[in-house]
């Protein structure tokens, strides 16, 4: 495969789901894929070697924390974030948009860019999009994001349609300034839930033209089932012949209802995030593992889970270790949630080749693992 190529191997008959791959400088991803969010250049208490072992194909950085620290050229130093983290499988780092534009209060936005304060010492920085693209250039990711403008939810339809304007305008800058031809530069559909909006800002991007689409401005607070409805137009306009990234989506059920509907990429720190909580996923629904009724369960987390967890620890071990705080808990609990996603999207992936997507989705939505998190 050329570089950046991405073929649809197969799709389902009865939905919109699609089986695909995605070639990048550190290999092939195949699609519908789930991938584990390391902020800081590092997905909290997994090791490269761990993510591995449960088959993680992607790991996310975030541009904006590691632009305040350590520091861009420091990462560039060392050889990009490959090297750094010794991962060496593809990496995706998103602009920092998102983190920017929820820390509202301490913002100044113009056409040229988006000054920002500092979450670290207070410091005022600057932002135009070329500038975000020589960052991400510098961290060395194989798919690196635009910087686009996410208005929150809900937000004023004024302001919602001047984000899709800015951020089209923001995308193209962002292309021509991209150089490195070793990695991808995604642009963002914004549009929040509103449908002419979100197309129009697919129609600004598409005429740009990119290697893939972010979809943002979601898991802003809006209800997952008009989130749902506002994608289907959505990836009905979007190329057929480029992947489509969901972004800071990570509940099971809303994910394969996503897959359905078109969409090959994930990523949320919700299975780490839940984990440092207590709080398991599971074939049975959600378990927390605080609770009392664990305390001589020496079963695994889940009977029909094969990660490194459930080989191993019972209910009752783990549960001992979220109540007494020890940091192995969080661990075990965050090795188990990352693979439960990626197995479950591995299992996406093979009921769309075997074209019975419709019934594995149906046997999800009425089985006691459909809840959210």
């Amino acid at each position: 495969m050329a570089l950046f190529e991405f073929q649809v191997q197969a799709r389902d008959p009865s939905t919109g789901a699609r089986a695909g791959r995605f070639a990048t400088a550190h290999g092939e991803v195949l699609t519908p894929v789930f991938m584990p969010v390391g902020t800081r250049a590092t997905v909290k208490g997994v090791t490269a070697d761990q993510l591995r072992d449960i088959g993680a194909q992607v790991v996310l950085a975030n541009t904006y924390h590691l632009f305040l620290r350590p520091g861009d050229d420091l990462i560039a130093e060392a050889g990009g974030l490959h090297a750094f983290t010794g991962w060496d499988r593809p990496m995706l780092t998103d602009s920092g948009g998102f983190q920017i534009f929820s820390l509202a209060d301490t913002l100044k936005l113009t056409d040229d860019g988006v000054r920002f304060r500092s979450i670290v010492d207070g410091a005022w920085h600057f932002w135009t999009p070329e500038q975000n693209v020589a960052i991400q250039e510098r961290l060395g990711a194989d798919i690196i994001m635009q910087l686009d403008q996410c208005p929150p939810y809900p937000a004023e339809r004024e302001l919602v349609e001047t984000a899709v304007l800015r951020s089209a305008r923001w995308a193209g800058r962002c292309k021509a300034a991209h150089t490195r031809e070793d990695q991808a530069l995604f642009g963002i559909v914004q549009g929040g839930v509103h449908e002419d909006l979100r197309l129009r800002s697919v129609e600004l991007l598409s005429e740009i033209g990119f290697p893939g689409y972010g979809i943002g401005g979601y898991s802003v607070g809006e209800p997952h089932d008009l989130m749902l409805e506002s994608l289907v137009p959505v990836c009905e306009a979007l190329p057929a012949n480029r992947p489509r990234y969901l972004m800071g989506v990570g509940n099971p059920t809303t994910m394969l209802k996503a897959i359905g509907l078109g969409i090959d990429m994930f990523d949320c720190v919700l299975p780490t995030r839940t984990a440092r909580l207590g709080t398991a996923f599971s074939s049975q629904g959600r378990l927390n593992l605080r609770n009392a009724r664990f305390a001589r369960d020496f079963g695994p987390l889940d009977p029909e889970c094969e990660c490194p967890t459930c080989a191993t620890y019972t209910r009752a071990y783990v549960r001992h270790l979220v109540n007494t705080k020890e940091m192995l808990g969080a661990i075990l609990l965050s090795m188990h949630n990352l693979h439960y996603l990626l197995e479950l999207t591995r299992r996406a992936r093979r009921a769309i080749t075997q074209g019975t997507y419709a019934r594995f989705l149906a046997e999800w939505c009425s089985s006691p693992a459909a809840v959210d998190y």
